[in-house]
């Protein structure tokens, strides 16, 4: 799904617009016993009620894609009947209201999600008219002609307020506030099926992770039976590990400006798509080709590439880049340059030392004061 695609859905989410037909909810304790359920026709719901639940929806989708959202497909093991899809599938169909489906899936869920605290799991469905689309890109919601039909799971903390006190207007006093449970925004959810091109695509699914470096491997494995994908953290890992293999020795100051360069005027060529720009593997190559990379070195870069994120896989050009940063380092100095300056700064021998050289136009200063 593409961020235009996202929004598509995330707009349906207001009582104008709302396509959602059912809701489930189970509350889960610490101890993962399951203490309260819900289940109800969702326009049944008091307005006031039905409005925190949008927002939760809402944050469900949210964030960064590849990020904190996360497209991601089914191995074709888990399309197989018994897979990870067919259950999905199943709930799907239900439209929420076969309860053995419904429980069997908050068991996955129980048994798969690590959390030591109390937490909601909500569970809806909804049917969306997606509407046509005239030739001027204009929505012609009369000419409707797909239905997308889905289910989205949030999983929301549930902690208590916290302690303090309180005006109490009734007995016109300063009181002892008293503390409850607090259903917070949501940390993990998922969408399914996958909404591609404007309509139901049942090999993906898109994965929502409040906190991108913890996407809790046993749920997506064994609930959704996704492939664990790299977390931003882990891909510019990899961009970095790729460079400074391929390169090697020859991995210069030169080079890996030109890298960061020509890497950025990708991703500024590229901000009105609605896709996230991707470099696979031939794409990775021609930047290193781009910035001065040697045939020679170009020559392991396919092995490389295969060993440290996979042959078809690819890397989100917005997890590996430095946009708004261009930083040097040594031992005991660190240097933060304009990115869009980084020419500035060049590496030269001096005395026999390697020396990286700034020039000084009119202002200079150190710790907040002018010198001269």
């Amino acid at each position: 799904m593409n961020k235009k695609e996202v929004l598509e859905i995330r707009k349906q989410f207001t009582p104008e617009n709302c396509a959602i037909t059912r809701i489930c909810g189970c509350y889960v304790d610490h101890e993962k016993e399951k203490k309260t359920e819900l289940k109800k026709a969702f326009l049944s719901m008091p307005e006031e009620e039905a409005l925190k639940y949008f927002d939760i929806f809402k944050h469900t989708l949210s964030g960064t894609l590849g990020k904190n959202l996360m497209n991601m497909e089914f191995p074709t093991e888990q399309e197989m009947p018994g897979g990870t899809q067919e259950f999905l599938l199943k709930l799907r169909d239900s439209k929420l209201t076969d309860d053995l489906l419904v429980e069997e899936f908050y068991d996955k869920v129980i048994e798969n999600y690590i959390y030591p605290e109390n937490y909601y799991i909500i569970l809806i469905h909804a049917v969306y008219d997606v509407p046509g689309k005239s030739s001027d890109g204009l929505e012609m919601f009369d000419a409707s002609d797909t239905v997308y039909e889905h289910i989205m799971c949030s999983i929301c903390p549930v902690n208590l307020t916290k302690a303090g006190l309180t005006y109490n207007a009734e007995t016109n006093n300063i009181e002892d506030r008293i503390r409850d449970w607090f259903v917070e925004l949501p940390v993990k959810g998922f969408l399914f099926p996958a909404f591609n091109d404007r309509a139901s695509d049942l090999h993906g699914v898109l994965y929502y992770s409040k906190k991108p470096e913890e996407l809790q491997p046993d749920f997506i494995e064994n609930v959704l039976g996704s492939q664990i994908p790299l977390t931003a953290k882990d891909q510019k890992a990899s961009f970095q590990t790729i460079i400074s293999d391929t390169l090697g020795e020859d991995c210069d100051y030169e080079v890996v400006r030109n890298i960061h360069d020509n890497l950025n005027e990708m991703i500024e060529e590229a901000k009105e798509t609605p896709e996230p720009l991707e470099l696979g593997k031939p794409e990775m190559k021609n930047l290193l080709a781009r910035s001065g990379a040697s045939q020679e070195h170009l020559e392991t870069f396919d092995e490389e590439f295969e060993e440290v994120v996979g042959e078809k896989q690819t890397l989100l050009a917005a997890n590996i880049a430095s946009t708004k940063t261009f930083q040097i380092e040594t031992p005991d100095i660190v240097l933060k340059v304009n990115p869009e300056r980084s020419d500035l700064v060049e590496t030269r021998e001096i005395d026999g030392r390697k020396c990286l050289v700034i020039p000084i136009d009119e202002h200079l200063e150190v710790n907040g004061i002018e010198v001269h």
